[in-house]
């Protein structure tokens, strides 16, 4: 007994770094089962929070995008409601043992545009492949024992002259879907073709499960809470210009803003003009769908949604320029010398944001410019002619000492850099306004009811670098710091009222 009770008293103790001691008590009891016991609990609870965090994350796309849910129950009802077509008897027997295909013919896009599209290609690819199907069957059956040879061969070229096509940039952007189909639907027909007697049954069979499966989604992708690929390609182009506008804004605050050194507390919105630079694979997308899209809304029969495009070419012209003055935050320049040009510069940069903005609003409301937006565009030429005058003054002159003027010469290249990109930038932002008032022109955008001149109309703000004239004409364009001629004034077309 004493030697079991020496047992029980004795300890372990050991040191920790702090210096303190901790008692090490040995475990006698649990063994193998407590700890497969741990283990086991230890798994439920990493599924458990696996389950969770996996539920958190569906909840915050479904709370970001509710459309995405939508198309999700949407898809739904279209297997639902084409699966009834399978439990009539008289259906079934109609459609034959090939009623459970019209399932697999769902064709649903996440916009009206691209289920159109997607059916088209789907309709006329199914089509194709039945008379070929059909001829290559004749064909065949005429030959006798070369049959099979004629068929298979016709299945050897056909899917390399398909897979082939596939590799061209015009059949890849616009019938890729439907290359994949017609060699799908040949396939079928002309190897089914070869133990059926009847082969015009089985194309009936196939026709109809098509024609069910491309009609239902339709019906449920224009009659239950659309999404038109139009409308989207739209709303794009608004909040590009509205993030592009306040991009400009936040990078001339951040270079003026910031230190000797580069700065990493930049604002927000300063990245905005990323958004705008990477939404060229959207735009596209949107705008090849919208055009298979029925009249809908303001977006009519023919609207011009290709030129949705050069609206978003040029922003984009004019964000590269916003991200090399966003690149030049982290340029090392002294406080003083970030100060020079200060003013010109961010009058400019707000001007061009209101350029922008007004844009915004005209093309989200599809109404032809008026008032404001001229005088923005003038006001924002003023700012830029401002900019450019102040720039020269800045150079040194001949009656400068050499010291002050080797010192000024040194603090220009950022200085020139800050406001040459500034000037370029308004320049950009009236390609923006032009690019859109051709949209508005073939758009017929509705009229603006503003109070004009006189003589009823309005006369076209002059371009960047364009000085007026006294007669309300205006000379040719030419570089900056490049004298201009005194006579060759021409007459500029006033913008229509």
């Amino acid at each position: 007994m004493d030697a079991a009770a020496a047992r029980e008293a004795l300890e372990w103790r050991t040191t920790v770094p702090e210096g303190a001691s901790s008692v090490l008590v040995e475990r006698h009891e649990g063994g193998l089962a407590a700890r497969g016991r741990e283990w086991l609990l230890a798994c439920v609870a990493a599924a458990w929070g696996g389950v969770g965090g996996f539920a958190r994350e569906v909840w915050r796309i479904g709370e970001d995008d509710p459309r995405k849910v939508v198309h999700g129950l949407k898809v739904g009802l279209s297997l639902a409601l084409i699966s009834v077509f399978c439990y009539p008897r008289p259906l079934y027997d109609f459609l034959g043992g090939a009623a459970m295909w019209s399932i697999m013919t769902v064709v649903f896009e996440d916009t009206v545009g691209g289920s159109v599209y997607k059916s088209f290609n789907k309709a006329v690819a199914t089509a194709s492949g039945v008379v070929l199907a059909l001829g290559v069957h004749w064909v065949a059956c005429k030959s006798g024992v070369l049959e099979p040879y004629i068929l298979t061969g016709s299945l050897f070229l056909l899917g390399a002259a398909a897979n082939f096509s596939r590799s061209l940039p015009a059949v890849n952007a616009r019938f890729d879907y439907g290359v994949t189909n017609l060699v799908l639907t040949y396939s079928l027909l002309a190897m089914s073709g070869y133990h059926v007697d009847h082969l015009a049954s089985l194309v009936q069979e196939r026709v109809s499960t098509m024609a069910i499966g491309i009609l239902m989604c339709l019906a449920v992708s224009v009659l239950i809470s659309p999404v038109w690929a139009g409308q989207e390609l739209h709303l794009l182009t608004t909040r590009n210009m509205d993030k592009l506008a306040t991009s400009l804004e936040a990078c001339v605050d951040d270079y003026f803003v910031a230190e000797e050194w580069c700065t990493t507390k930049k604002s927000s919105d300063s990245d905005g003009y990323k958004c705008v630079l990477n939404s060229k694979a959207s735009e596209d997308k949107q705008a090849s769908m919208a055009r298979w899209e029925p009249p809908h809304g303001r977006f009519g029969f023919l609207h011009p949604y290709g030129h949705y495009r050069h609206v978003g070419a040029a922003m984009r012209a004019c964000a590269y320029c916003v991200e090399a003055l966003a690149a030049a935050t982290c340029t090392r320049q002294a406080p003083e010398e970030r100060r020079l040009l200060r003013g010109a510069c961010t009058r400019v940069g707000a001007r061009c944001a209101r350029v922008l903005r007004e844009a915004s609003r005209s093309v989200s409301d599809m109404a032809a410019f008026g008032r404001e937006l001229d005088m923005a565009v003038a006001d924002m030429n003023t700012a830029a002619h401002e900019l450019q005058g102040e720039l020269r003054s800045m150079l040194p002159s001949v009656n400068l000492r050499a010291a002050e003027a080797s010192r000024t010469m040194d603090t220009m290249p950022a200085v020139f850099t800050v406001a040459s990109l500034m000037v370029e930038i308004a320049a950009r932002v009236e390609a923006v306004v032009d690019a859109i008032e051709m949209m508005a022109i073939l758009t017929n955008f509705k009229q603006v009811d503003d109070d004009n001149d006189g003589d009823g109309c309005q006369q076209k703000v002059h371009p960047l670098n364009e000085p007026d004239d006294n007669d309300g004409c205006q000379k040719k364009a030419r570089p900056l710091n490049e004298p201009g001629d005194d006579d060759g004034c021409q007459q500029k077309a006033p913008r229509p009222c």
